[in-house]
């Protein structure tokens, strides 16, 4: 699966409050940019809040930490 870009699905998101958003990664899926440039999960995120949410202007999704590229599990985002 390498090499191939896995979309992000909002049914991926397993919990979200005010402060994060805990999201089922897939295998395959990349969780932070890297030298090959495929959109990542944190850019997903982004974007979803962004359009859930009807945010005009940048919205912050914090790293908290990565799962390799090739794992699938429960990845943590900080939402503030």
């Amino acid at each position: 699966m390498l090499g191939r870009m896995i979309a992000f699905d909002p049914s991926q998101v397993m919990f979200e409050d005010n402060h994060l958003i805990v999201v089922n990664k897939r295998a395959g899926q990349l969780v932070q940019g890297d030298k090959t440039g495929d959109r990542c999960l944190a850019e997903d995120i982004k974007a979803f809040l962004k359009d859930k949410y009807q945010k005009p202007g940048n919205v912050f999704c914090g790293v908290i930490h990565r799962l390799d590229r090739p794992t699938s599990g429960l990845v943590v985002f900080a939402k503030s």
